[in-house]
């Protein structure tokens, strides 16, 4: 089997980019990881220039192009996506004439896969609680669960404080994880699954080269003009007197 997916992530403060290769059954992985945010704009198109060179490959030659599409910050998503889209319009298959086709993978299932293989690579049944800082004092949040084979959605991503989590049916913390960058900020106040072991994780896009096969397998590749962010949250920034009443309550919650 031969297959060639790029992958990136731009939904956090980190950037983070693959090119994956499997040829024969032998895979190899060539992979970067940056400051993101703001510089994501300017640094995400030569690092994925650079990591197609390493691995050898040309645009056309990909099986497909990954990128998260959230939820995560607004000016991450919009880059990542309108780089999928582009690199895909402009990357023919050889002799096909259609465009790549594009995964739009969700960041906190991406969150979720790197997570089980940095904890539990081995661990069935297991579900994920999978946690992003969406700031302004909430948090992003989905459940999945892994069966050995491939992950299933049982609480799709929502946006709420984190006090008012709560956990998907039929979760167990001695099959659970908690994963995500939200501990540090959040963690006392996160008072759901507190017998599951907590890992500090984000999106990569070697997860996403993990998930790649089995979501294209399963016919979720997309055209690119079909490839589009999720954001959840409909605002940027709170308002002075928003940004007061969160200081007030994080502190009450102490």
């Amino acid at each position: 089997m031969t297959m060639a997916v790029l992958a990136f992530d731009t939904s956090t403060d980190t950037m983070s980019v693959a090119v994956g290769r499997t040829t024969g059954g032998a895979s190899r992985i060539w992979q970067h990881s940056a400051a993101g945010g703001a510089q994501a704009s300017a640094t995400l198109i030569p690092m994925i220039r650079a990591l197609m060179a390493q691995a050898g490959l040309g645009f056309g030659e990909l099986d497909a192009i990954a990128f998260g599409r959230g939820p995560g910050a607004f000016t991450g998503l919009r880059t990542a996506c309108a780089v999928a889209q582009g690199l895909a319009f402009g990357a023919h298959v050889p002799g096909g004439g259609a465009p790549v086709p594009v995964l739009a993978i969700d960041s906190l299932l991406a969150l979720a896969e790197e997570a089980r293989h940095q904890h539990a690579p081995d661990a069935v049944p297991l579900q994920v609680l999978a946690l992003l800082d969406a700031r302004m004092d909430e948090i992003y949040a989905a459940t999945y669960a892994f069966d050995g084979a491939g992950w299933s959605e049982r609480q799709p991503p929502g946006l709420d404080r984190p006090e008012r989590l709560v956990l998907a049916a039929g979760w167990h913390d001695g099959q659970g994880l908690l994963a995500g960058n939200v501990f540090a900020a959040y963690g006392e106040r996160l008072v759901l699954g507190r017998g599951a072991p907590r890992v500090a994780a984000l999106p990569t896009a070697t997860a996403m080269l993990r998930l790649a096969p089995r979501l294209l397998a399963g016919g979720l590749g997309t055209s690119a003009e079909l490839a589009l962010p999720v954001y959840i949250r409909d605002k940027v920034a709170q308002t002075t007197s928003e940004r007061a009443a969160a200081r007030a309550n994080a502190e009450s919650s102490r």
